[in-house]
């Protein structure tokens, strides 16, 4: 289906909990704290290896950011994980006051974002949050693509001094990006060369990206793919290179298309490089109840709606 080979399903939350575990053994100034949400975090072998070290706060996200904050003062590094509508959207005022204000090193672990969620429905589909979270000054917001990203990023980001917006999710996705790889904060990936269009996806989008790219290929359009896992900071400048060359662009999220990578990717085009764009994202709506497949199709998040908009931006250049 596309030359990157899907090395076998996994949740990228699981990629979060194995690079838990391996900095438990490895940076004893990491510390866990989790809304009551263990096993859906997947830190429980971090949990098993050093209970000293965790901090079960119950249903109380906001007390849970407090705390975070607090524990930076002493030289720790808290990871504060739960489901990504209450690690944002709950608690947004102590993330700004308390972390995001104050510079402290919190790395918030969001899982179960956007629609894949799936069945728990719009009350738990969070789809502004990395709108949300880029906005505040000083936050770094990191979306990546696949259980290998998420792991390597996870162990990067305990070596980056500021807060972190980590966000992943929870079904069982293509698992492609190389198992050794080093996770660079703020740097794109490029994943397939072309020239007649860039497709910029960040997420469980990328995957679909590549798939969207082989059809392309086979019907005589050449598309570049790039894998955008750092939204904030932006790599603005691998961006421009691409869409001078190519002269078109789509963008592709599981996220609401207001304030998401889509809208970063083009205030840097209207300041930069004006350029035809695309949106493959949410349209201002919230989510439903549903398999994680049937949401995708239907809010029009996958290879085919990835598809649709290339033909649509190569009639605007």
């Amino acid at each position: 289906m596309t030359k990157y080979e899907d090395q076998g399903k996994k949740d990228t939350r699981s990629g979060y909990g194995d690079a838990m575990t391996e900095l438990g053994r490895t940076n004893h100034n990491v510390v866990a704290l989790c809304a009551d949400l263990v096993g859906s975090l997947k830190i429980q072998d971090f949990i098993d290896e050093n209970p000293e070290r965790f901090f079960q706060i119950g249903i109380a996200e906001a007390n849970m950011m407090g705390i975070a904050a607090g524990l930076t003062i002493g030289g720790k590094i808290p990871f504060a994980s739960t489901f990504a509508n209450f690690a944002t959207g709950r608690v947004y005022d102590q993330i700004r006051q308390s972390i995001a204000y104050s510079g402290k090193n919190v790395k918030i672990c969001a899982s179960h974002a956007g629609v894949t969620l799936g069945e728990d429905g719009a009350t738990h589909q969070i789809l502004e949050d990395i709108g949300m979270m880029k906005m505040l000054p000083g936050m770094t917001v990191i979306n990546p693509c696949d259980y290998n990203q998420t792991k390597a990023a996870t162990l990067a980001i305990a070596d980056y001094e500021g807060p972190v917006y980590l966000r992943f999710g929870r079904p069982k996705v293509a698992n492609f990006t190389p198992e050794s790889q080093t996770f660079e904060i703020g740097k794109a990936l490029m994943l397939n060369e072309g020239s007649d269009v860039t497709i910029i996806a960040t997420g469980h989008l990328v995957w679909e990206a590549l798939i969207a790219a082989e059809s392309l290929e086979d019907q005589g359009i050449s598309a570049e793919v790039i894998n955008i896992h750092t939204i904030k900071p932006l790599d603005e400048a691998a961006v421009l290179k691409s869409v001078k060359k190519t002269g078109c662009v789509v963008t592709a999220e599981e996220h609401n298309y207001l304030g998401g990578l889509g809208e970063s990717i083009a205030r840097t085009l209207a300041n930069q490089h004006p350029t035809p764009q695309e949106f493959v994202a949410t349209q201002d709506t919230f989510g439903e109840s549903g398999t994680p497949a049937q949401l995708m199709e239907k809010y029009g998040l996958n290879n085919k709606a990835i598809e649709k908009a290339v033909f649509k931006v190569l009639k605007r250049k």
